[in-house]
Order: structure tokens, then sequence, then C-alpha cells
């Protein structure tokens, strides 16, 4: 039987006048997997995360960690779980193996225990050549592995994991995703990880929940959400202005007919064996095709079906605008 090492139930954050952040979410993490959090900055993916490790205490509902409430017994929750932040906490003017030690004295770990455990994070996470050197040297993809190095140190069952590659470019972006995937397969560690990026959330998670505006939208493997659609997706476009939204719905395996703008969207089974079959119709019938793509589904097209519109990082409140900004800054720095 798979083991909850999660368990969340009506969770809520509601922060001075009335903003609610998390509202009323549920779901549970299973042993050594790695859940997802997806959806846009502002969406309440640090909230719950900052409530879980109990930097925040909750509004409403409850949550424990391997059984441990997080309000009740928020030491132990502690003492079990390894928390990297989204934004950069490493003291600049210390070296990664000090800041490391830094780390595991505030876990009262012993020095001699702390030495060893400090090179081998130094090792898994390829900065001993580097060890030495002060963190103001560092990129913004050193920073990101030191900070992974510093979260692990206490030998966590539980790793969260807040937006673990902003800001860093596509090379530097899957390293890191080979280190979380290594923490996985090769430590049988349970990873908690909040992310906007799409393909970043099906590359690395088991499951994923779609969050938006504080609530779960959609919880399941990326396999299984994309399977929601009920097919492939094909765009079309012609040259007419008239609706032929009818005509195109009433072909064998076409499930679903949206107009937008002269584009129709349709959701078919086989798309590769029904497109052909749209255009001819459409053809026969003396309409003139100016357009014409198929998608397999993604996380993008899943987004865009729950929630009825794309990532909306325009939205971002304030509050993660400027620490969005900030982050990337540092990221890009030298």
């Amino acid at each position: 039987m798979v083991k909850n090492v999660i368990e969340v139930d009506g969770l809520t954050k509601v922060f001075n006048k009335g903003f609610v952040a998390v509202d009323h979410v549920s779901f549970s993490v299973e042993e050594g997997e790695i859940f997802g959090f997806l959806g846009p900055n502002g969406a309440g993916k640090t909230t719950t995360i900052n409530m879980l490790t109990t930097v925040l205490k909750p509004t409403e509902g409850r949550a424990s960690v391997l059984g441990y409430d997080v309000v009740r017994q928020a030491s132990m929750v502690r003492k079990v779980i390894g928390v990297v932040p989204q934004e950069y906490t490493a003291d600049e003017d210390l070296t990664g193996y000090e800041n490391i030690m830094l780390c595991a004295d505030l876990y009262g770990i012993p020095k001699d225990v702390a030495k060893k455990r400090a090179l081998e994070l130094l090792e898994l996470v390829e900065l001993t050549p580097f060890k030495d050197k002060r963190v103001e040297t560092y990129s913004g993809g050193m920073r990101r592995r030191l900070e992974l190095a510093c979260g692990l140190i206490n030998t966590p069952k539980v790793l969260f994991l807040d937006e673990p590659t902003l800001g860093l470019d596509v090379q530097t972006r899957a390293a890191i995703w080979d280190y979380i995937r290594k923490l996985k397969e090769e430590y049988n560690m349970t990873l908690f990880m909040t992310t906007h990026y799409m393909e970043e959330a099906d590359a690395l998670c088991d499951r994923i929940a779609i969050i938006d505006h504080g609530k779960i939208i959609a919880i399941g493997s990326p396999s299984e959400l994309k399977g929601s659609l009920g097919g492939d997706v094909i765009t079309i476009s012609i040259k007419e202005d008239v609706d032929v939204s009818e005509l195109i719905r009433n072909i064998d395996n076409v499930k679903d007919v949206k107009k937008d703008n002269g584009s129709y969207r349709i959701k078919a089974e086989s798309g590769e064996v029904t497109a052909p079959i749209i255009i001819d119709v459409l053809r026969r019938k003396g309409y003139t095709i100016t357009k014409l793509s198929l998608e397999k589904p993604t996380l993008n097209e899943v987004y865009l079906e729950y929630t009825g519109k794309s990532m909306r990082d325009a939205e971002e409140s304030r509050e993660a605008f400027v620490s969005h900004r900030i982050t990337l800054r540092r990221a890009r720095s030298k």
C-alpha cells in the first residue's frame, strides 16, 4: 500500500484585507513521487509551500507532513523536510562550503557529520572545484545548485522546491532537472515542487495539480491530464467569412469545434487521420483553407482548456512581480 507523506484538506490562507491567496485546497502526495504545483505567479503556489513548511499558519483547513501536523507539530515537520526557496538565500560573502556548514549548524548537525555531508553534497551538485570560492563569484546556475545542496544537508525525507529553475537558461535548467531526478531515483526522496514552466512540469512530475487564483482546478499525471482533453487538437482557418462549425462537427471522429476569430479549434480522435478528411470535406464544399496545424495534447492545451486562458504571467501580484524580477537579476549575474 502506497503511503501518503503529505496530506492536505481544505487548506486556506487569507491575508489582511480579505485577500484569499489559497482557497480550500485538498490533495495528497505519495511517497517517492515528484508532485508539482503548476500555475502562474500569484496563483498561490508559494503560499501553499510556506504553509506546508510551517512558515505561515493556515487560516483554515489542516495539513500534515509524514504524519506531523504543520501547526501543532511544526518543529517535527521542520526536522524531516528540506526547502529550496525561490529566492537565493546563500550568503555571498561566504564560500559554498561555508554556506552549507552554516545551514548544518542551524539544524544542529554535529560538525564532523556536517563536514562529511557537505563534501558529499558539493560532489552531488558538481561544485567541489568551487567549494572554497565566495558565492558572489558564482553564476546563477551555480547558486541554484548550492541552494539545492543546502536544502539537503539535513537528509530530508521530503524536499520542497519553489520554482527551482526560475530565471535559468535552458542548459542550466536541464542540469537542475537531472539533479531532481537523481534525488527521486537514487535516494527515493519525495519532492514537492512549484513551477510555471509547462515543459518542466511535464518532464519531471509524476502528478501535477493545476492551480489558479488559489484553487486547484485539476490533478493527475501529465498523461492523464493531456488525455482528459479527449483527443488531438486541429486548428484550421478558411478564407471565406462564413461559419463552418456545424459542417466540421458532423465529421467522424470530431469531438468538439470552437470558432475563434475565423479559426477553428477542433478536438478529434486520431488527428493525423481526421485532418485530411476535414480538408477534403471543406474543399468539396468550395472553401479555401489558408492555415492548418495539428497538435498532440500538451500541458499548455490542458491549462487553456481548464482555465480558459494561457498562463497569465502578466497578471501576477505586485509582490510576486518584484520577487520574480529580483530572482531573475540575481540568476543572470556572474
